[in-house]
């Protein structure tokens, strides 16, 4: 039987659903899938408390428009309320269900029953998903909460920008901690990427892995900046140095580029998935994610 926070992971979409304020018709889940024309969701993922008694809340977002990435600037149709409208979300929105893009994290006075709202609005529509520290949302970021086949605990990948450079681990990518780079309009930047992974995973179920897979999987994309951003090839691929099958320790080394067509101040967005997958494969663990700004000049 599924645990009550893979249930919670499965039902994400109609519990975000159900929460939004909508100014227009919403579209449900059954309704065909659009290229364009759709709404934007922010979702909630989870929270938890830190060792200093302050709490992070983790966000991601469901982009219906499903051949269409989306720009959604900081203001009117993005914001969260009350309060400072700018919480570091997104404002480039990749296709499909994103998980737990980014952390807000609040001091530990902050009363349980308050709530922080985040507001997209796209296509006419308007969703408002609020954080809260119900007790069912509560998440185990750092270790998963069930067992991987064999007895262990998975944890997240492990990411560097440099061979023996800071490591990133766990969903905290945020803006105050992202690198720093520097590119020019119309040449591509560089990203060296490596990471090191337990082979572990949690599914929900702790079923076996039925098709192989890669043990840490890259996505890379667009967060915020004022052009179009284009992510060249590399980055699907971890070349291994160290492992490869499940429950081996893993090692290894991607590359890829990211070109800017417009001058401005980009943040650009990396999460890796080990084999549980998107969202931790629904157990809310264990994916990692980073931030690297750069400051692109003609």
């Amino acid at each position: 039987m599924k645990s009550q926070k893979a249930i919670r992971f499965a039902t994400a979409l109609a519990i975000a659903v159900s929460g939004a304020v909508a100014s227009a018709q919403i579209q449900l889940p059954s309704q065909p899938k659009k290229g364009f024309g759709a709404s934007v969701t922010p979702a909630y993922d989870g929270w938890w408390k830190n060792p200093d008694g302050s709490f992070s809340y983790l966000m991601g977002y469901y982009n219906r428009n499903w051949t269409t990435e989306v720009d959604i600037p900081i203001g009117p149709n993005n914001h969260f309320e009350p309060g400072d409208a700018d919480r570091g979300q997104p404002t480039h929105f990749g296709i499909n269900r994103n998980f737990g893009m980014f952390v807000v994290t609040r001091p530990k006075e902050t009363p349980e029953m308050d709530r922080l709202w985040w507001v997209l609005t796209y296509n006419g529509q308007t969703f408002r998903i609020p954080m809260h520290r119900q007790a069912d949302y509560n998440i185990t970021v750092n270790k998963a909460s069930e067992e991987s086949p064999g007895g262990k605990f998975n944890t997240a990948p492990k990411l560097r920008f440099a061979e023996n450079g800071p490591v990133f681990q766990h969903p905290y990518g945020t803006l105050d901690k992202a690198m720093t780079r520097t590119a020019k309009v119309n040449v591509p930047m560089t990203i060296d990427m490596w990471v090191e992974d337990d082979g572990l995973y949690s599914n929900g179920s702790n079923a076996p892995l039925t098709r192989p897979e890669a043990p840490v999987e890259l996505v890379v994309g667009k967060y915020r900046g004022p052009g179009k951003v284009t992510v060249g090839k590399g980055h699907e691929h971890v070349e291994p140095t160290k492992g490869g099958k499940p429950g081996e320790d893993f090692a290894g080394k991607a590359s890829t580029t990211v070109t800017f067509d417009t001058a401005g101040d980009y943040v650009v967005h990396i999460t890796g998935n080990d084999l549980s997958g998107k969202g931790g494969g629904a157990t809310g663990c264990c994916w990692t994610t980073a931030m690297i700004k750069v400051a692109v000049t003609p």
